[in-house]
Formats: structure tokens, C-alpha cells, sequence
């Protein structure tokens, strides 16, 4: 546990992790694979974390007709992750709605929070309608915008196009379901760089990064 995150613990950092659970991620145990890397990252934080409530952790998912939120803004001593199970369609447009209204929580979420982790895992493309416009939203209110985005893209079906627009600085790419538990273990380890909480002092240039997450006062 390190003397950084004792002396922060009125602060929020905000992680939220955009799942798909389509039924495409049924095939080659991807689903399962994706289950026990979430497992596994949580672990690590709330470790690290130690009960003092600086992370916050939402869990979206998009599979069949409509995204849902499994984890809502909870501390991530406090978080009861159920198995994900893969079904039905790619409604990844609702996901970013929702996304968004979790980031933008002002009650769960304080001025004084950090900027969130933002981590999409997919192995396909949006079927929902207007996904592009909620992806704007998303990427351009003022929090999504400060955001630390990162995101996987899973396969040769996964739209890696969509996925740059997402993360500029282009999606990590996994030929199969190892590269799950790889990029989550990335985005654990990022967070809790030493310098993420060190560089505190930072100022956000609204730009994604996937080698450092940048702290910002003024969120």
C-alpha cells in the first residue's frame, strides 16, 4: 500500500470497464477468460486500495438487447463481481450512454475526484443505433474528454476503426482470448504507477494515453 494513496483518501479515482458480452465472446473461451482477469484485477486493487475508498469501480456490459451496469461507482473494497455470461447482440452504444452518466455522477463522483480509467474490451462492433453519436457524447463531455482511455480489440471482427476513434493512439490488438487478461493487467499496473498519483499536479491536455494516466485538479 503505498504513503500516496493513504494521504488521498478523500479523493475518488474513478475506473470503469466497458465489457462485451456478446455471443460472439462465447467462442474460444473468451468469456471466461475475460470473467477471471476482472476477478483478478480486482483483486489487485482492492489490495492496494486497503479499505481507504479511493477507487471507484463501474462495470458496464453490452450483450442481447441493451448495455447494463453491473458495477455502479462502487468503492472496490466493496465490489461483488457475478460471472459474466456471452448472449445475444453488440448494443455497445448504450454502453457509452451509460458510461457517460457514470462519469458524470457529481454525487458518487466529487469535483475533487480524479480522471477516470476508461477500458473497453470488445471482439466486435456496435449493432445499436446512434452508437456513433453517444460515442461522441462520450468522448467529448468534459470528464470523457480528460479521460485515460484505453481499449482492446479482440479478433479480426473487432472494429478496430471505432476502437481509434475511442482511443486515439489506436486499440491494443489480441489474436485470441490470452490478450483479455494481458491488456487488463496493463491497465491495472497503469493505475497504479507510482506516478499516477505523483503527477498530481498535471495538467489534462483532453488527450488519451495508453502509457500514463494523467491527474488533473481541475476535474
Amino acid at each position: 500500500m503505498s504513503n500516496s494513496y493513504q494521504s488521498l483518501s478523500m479523493r475518488r479515482l474513478p475506473v470503469v470497464l466497458l465489457l462485451d458480452t456478446s455471443g460472439s465472446m462465447h467462442d474460444n473461451g473468451k468469456i471466461d477468460v475475460l470473467n477471471d482477469s476482472v476477478e483478478e484485477m480486482i483483486e489487485v486493487l482492492r489490495l492496494e486500495d486497503a479499505g481507504l475508498g479511493v477507487i471507484v469501480v463501474s462495470i458496464v456490459t453490452f450483450g442481447g438487447e441493451s448495455a447494463e451496469i453491473v458495477v455502479k461507482n462502487c468503492p472496490i473494497g466493496e465490489v461483488q463481481f457475478s460471472k459474466l455470461r456471452a448472449k445475444g447482440s453488440t448494443p455497445m452504444g448504450h454502453a457509452f450512454r451509460l458510461t457517460q452518466e457514470l462519469i458524470e455522477d457529481f454525487e458518487a463522483l466529487p469535483s475533487n475526484s480524479f480522471i477516470p480509467t476508461l477500458a473497453l474490451v470488445s471482439d466486435g462492433s456496435p449493432k445499436d443505433k446512434d452508437w456513433d453519436t453517444a460515442l461522441d457524447n462520450l468522448i467529448n463531455c468534459e470528464r470523457g474528454a480528460k479521460a485515460s482511455r484505453f481499449a482492446l480489440a479482440i479478433g479480426s471482427d473487432a472494429d478496430k476503426d471505432m476502437l481509434r476513434k475511442f482511443h486515439p493512439g489506436g486499440p491494443r490488438e489480441a489474436a485470441d482470448a490470452a490478450g483479455i487478461r494481458e491488456f487488463l493487467h496493463f491497465v491495472t499496473m497503469t493505475i497504479l504507477d507510482p506516478t499516477y498519483l505523483d503527477n498530481d499536479s498535471n495538467e489534462s491536455d483532453n488527450s488519451s494515453s495508453d502509457h500514463s494516466i494523467q491527474i488533473n485538479d481541475d476535474f
